[in-house]
């Protein structure tokens, strides 16, 4: 039944499913303009200008959204999870002011010369500016889930007179679950950025296979395919084992395990019944799940049964989302596999199943980050600092009318604003990227001669 601590959730859920997008998405394409512009400046040549400047309007757009939603989700820490905000507050509130002196400041310092320095600055010193702009969205992803995970792994504090303080603060920023949760939220970040590119990409080359700009942003994406999409299946298993050590309840129910077990099977596929304490029509492997989470056939995993009722996470939900993220996962590890395939057959630029596959594979990293996302929060409750602070004790006193009626104006609003803003960076990414740029520094229109479409230069 919907009461008002769901229906702040469920907001707070709408919201930062909307900024997640965006920064994951302008931290990987923040590096890919530094490359661009590094190899530009490199080698001379006016089609790496091109696409800088194709996806530096792309990234001007996706940067934008982002600042407007994180301010708006930010919003709620103070209206509906107030005593959340009043507990954690000594030790979260100077995290996020971190985030913002060391990052975003950054990010908002350097953007105005990335953006609009070109042919003011000089190009060596606008290409500092892409790097210090590169360098913020690390910093802020380095900050945020620090935080995050803080409420994941709380340590390096104390409780006074209600309130969490702080007592080392290399403990509470470096917490047990951080390093795994940002080298595997920057990997997904990279992986999703040139997913995107490479579906871009492919996107030119069905229409045209010699355009050359086209040819060199598809290489460059499927080369970072095949080789993050591997490294993050390897932290993803890190990660995995460090969830499984500090939080055994959200593993648990990411594999759809009810009883404790020693050589536990890899559940494929099934429906969790948490009233009847069971995983129906489970398909398994047995004893894999086992050795996929100790690394040993006849390891030990612990089941939901294990915990009181109140105590365990949404097991349908968490196991269903953690299929998603692992599944596009795989596909894009084939993307990349069948990339070098091509690569090796010379046939990249030729393949047209091969672009048709990179098109399709274009949102999935946004979908898989949004599963991932789900499965770790869902995973986490009934606590909102685990361990520490339940859920039901974080909510201010407002009425559920009230929730419900600012939750109909954020999905109104945010379906116009970001419907709009979505749809203009969509038609951004349908202009042909070779006239973006001329040997003379003018933006080319329909029609022009583009930049050189020789398909016999350095990138491909």
């Amino acid at each position: 039944m919907l009461d008002a601590e769901i229906l702040a959730r469920i907001q707070f859920a709408f919201t930062i499913s909307f900024h997640i997008i965006f920064p994951s998405f302008t931290i990987g394409l923040a590096s890919f303009l530094f490359v661009l512009e590094a190899l530009w400046l490199r080698t001379g040549d006016d089609t790496y200008l091109a696409l800088f400047k194709f996806w530096l309007k792309i990234f001007a757009l996706a940067f934008g959204m982002g600042v407007v939603s994180g301010i708006v989700m930010s919003y709620q820490f103070g209206t509906n999870w107030g005593p959340f905000s009043e507990f954690s507050g000594g030790v979260l509130g100077p995290l996020l002011a971190y985030e913002v002196l060391s990052a975003f400041f950054l990010e908002a310092g350097f953007l105005g010369i990335m953006l609009f320095g070109l042919n003011r600055v000089g190009p060596k010193l606008h290409f500092t500016a892409t790097t210090m702009v590169a360098i913020g969205t690390l910093f802020s992803a380095f900050w945020i889930l620090s935080a995050n995970s803080w409420m994941q792994t709380p340590d390096g504090f104390t409780i006074e007179n209600g309130r969490a303080v702080v007592t080392s603060w290399w403990d509470a920023i470096f917490n047990p679950s951080f390093p795994y949760r940002l080298v595997h939220m920057v990997l997904a970040a990279y992986l999703t950025t040139s997913l995107v590119v490479g579906a871009v990409g492919a996107w030119h080359l069905l229409r045209d296979r010699d355009n050359r700009a086209a040819r060199i942003m598809f290489s460059m994406a499927m080369w970072m395919a095949a080789i993050v999409a591997p490294i993050q299946i390897v932290a993803g298993d890190m990660h995995g084992l460090n969830t499984l050590e500090h939080q055994p309840a959200k593993v648990a129910a990411m594999e759809g395990h009810f009883e404790t077990q020693n050589g536990a099977p890899l559940i494929l596929f099934g429906w969790p019944d948490m009233d009847a304490e069971t995983t129906k029509y489970a398909l398994e492997i047995p004893k894999l799940g086992s050795m996929i989470l100790t690394h040993d056939w006849d390891g030990k995993i612990v089941g939901l049964k294990d915990f009181a009722p109140e105590d365990r996470p949404n097991a349908p939900i968490v196991f269903w989302t953690f299929r998603i993220m692992v599944g596009l996962g795989v596909l894009m590890a084939l993307l990349g596999l069948v990339s070098l395939f091509a690569r090796y057959r010379k046939t990249l630029y030729d393949c047209t199943w091969l672009h048709r596959f990179a098109l399709v594979m274009g949102p999935s990293g946004f979908i898989a980050i949004l599963a991932g996302w789900f499965t770790t929060e869902v995973g986490r409750q009934p606590w909102v600092i685990y361990g520490v602070m339940r859920t039901s004790e974080a909510g201010s006193p407002i009425s559920m009318t009230i929730i419900a009626g600012s939750l109909a104006a954020f999905v109104i609003v945010y379906a116009i604003v970001f419907g709009v803003g979505t749809a203009y960076i969509l038609r951004a990414m349908n202009l042909d990227p070779r006239f973006a740029h001329s040997p003379k520094g003018e933006v080319l229109r329909a029609g022009s001669r583009p930049v050189a479409d020789t398909p016999n230069q350095a990138g491909e």
